[in-house]
C-alpha cells in the first residue's frame, strides 16, 4: 500500500483544486496581458512557495502560519502592511474552515467565545490603524522585532508547559483577546501563539480552548482582512493568491507529516526559522 493511503480522500480536493488554479491563470494569462493587466509573476512565485511553507508549518503544529508567512514577506523585502494584508486574506478561507470544523464538532464555549471576539475586534481595528497609518520603512525593524520575539517563544514553549492556573476572569481573557489581535494585526500573525497558549492556563479544557481560540480567529481574521484590503493597494493580491494556491498544494502533505515527526522538533525548527528570518531583516536594517 503506497505511503499517501492514510492520507484522507477529501485532502486530495484541495490538491486538484490547486492545479485548476495553476491551469487556470495559464489560459487566461495571455488574456490578461492583452487586456492591459500585467500580473506580477515574481509576487504569485514568491508567495506561492511560502504558503507552502506557511501551511506545512500550520498544518504540522497547528499553530504559526502567521508569524512564518509574515516572516518570510518581509525578508523578501514586502512592507508590513503589504505582508500582512496577503496573510489575514488568505487566512480567512482556513480560519473560516476551521471554525466551522470546530462548530459542528461541539468545541465551542460561547461565553468564552463572545470574550475574545469584541475586545479581539477592537485591537485588531487599532493594529490596522497603526499599521497603515506609520511609514513603512520606519515601521518594519519593530515588526521583524516581534516577530523575532515570537520566534524565541515558540522555542521556549517548545521545552516548557505552563502548568499554572491562571483565574480565567472576563478582564483577563478580554485582555488576551484585545493583545493577541492587536500583534497579530501588526505582524501578520500570532494570535495562535499569544492567545491559544495564554488560554490554556486557565484551567479550561484543551479541546474547548482550541476550538473557541479558533472560532474567535475568524471573526477577527474577518475584520482585519477586509479591512486591510480595502486601504492597502491591490497589488496584494498576487500575495494572497499565491499564499491559497500553496496551501492548498501543501495541505494534505502537511496532515500526513504531522503524525509522524515529534511535535517539538518541529516547534524548535520553526522557531529558529523565524527568528533567523527577522534577526537577518534587523541587520539588513541597521546595517
Amino acid at each position: 500500500m503506497s505511503q499517501y493511503a492514510s492520507i484522507p480522500r477529501r485532502r486530495y480536493v484541495w490538491s486538484l483544486g490547486a492545479v485548476l488554479i495553476i491551469a487556470a491563470i495559464g489560459v487566461n494569462y495571455a488574456r490578461w496581458q492583452a487586456s492591459g493587466y500585467m500580473l506580477d509573476a515574481t509576487a504569485l512565485g514568491w508567495a506561492t512557495l511560502v504558503g507552502m511553507l506557511a501551511q506545512f508549518v500550520d498544518g504540522a503544529l497547528g499553530m504559526a502560519y502567521g508569524v512564518t508567512a509574515a516572516s518570510f514577506f518581509l525578508a523578501i523585502g514586502f512592507t508590513p502592511a503589504v505582508a500582512s494584508a496577503s496573510v489575514h486574506v488568505a487566512k480567512l478561507f482556513t480560519s473560516g474552515a476551521s471554525a466551522l470544523s470546530h462548530w459542528r464538532m461541539g468545541n465551542i464555549e460561547r461565553s468564552l467565545l463572545w470574550r475574545l471576539v469584541i475586545p479581539g475586534i477592537v485591537g485588531a481595528l487599532i493594529g490596522v490603524y497603526v499599521l497603515t497609518s506609520a511609514d513603512g520603512t520606519w515601521l518594519k525593524p519593530y515588526v521583524n522585532g516581534y516577530l523575532l520575539f515570537m520566534g524565541i517563544w515558540i522555542i521556549i514553549k517548545a521545552f516548557w508547559q505552563s502548568t499554572s492556573v491562571a483565574t480565567g476572569k472576563p478582564a483577563t481573557i478580554s485582555l488576551v483577546g484585545f493583545v493577541g489581535a492587536f500583534v497579530d494585526a501588526i505582524g501578520g500573525g500570532g494570535w495562535g501563539p499569544v492567545v491559544t497558549t495564554s488560554m490554556l492556563g486557565t484551567g479550561r479544557e484543551a479541546r474547548y480552548v482550541v476550538g473557541t481560540v479558533n472560532t474567535a480567529e475568524f471573526f477577527v481574521t474577518l475584520v482585519s482582512g477586509v479591512t486591510l484590503a480595502l486601504i492597502v493597494s491591490v497589488q496584494a493580491w498576487e500575495s494572497v493568491a499565491g499564499l491559497i494556491l500553496g496551501g492548498m498544494v501543501m495541505a494534505p502533505f502537511a496532515a500526513w507529516v504531522a503524525g509522524r515527526l515529534p511535535r517539538k522538533v518541529l516547534m524548535v525548527a520553526v522557531g529558529l526559522l523565524i527568528s533567523c528570518l527577522s534577526a537577518w531583516s534587523l541587520w539588513q536594517y541597521i546595517r
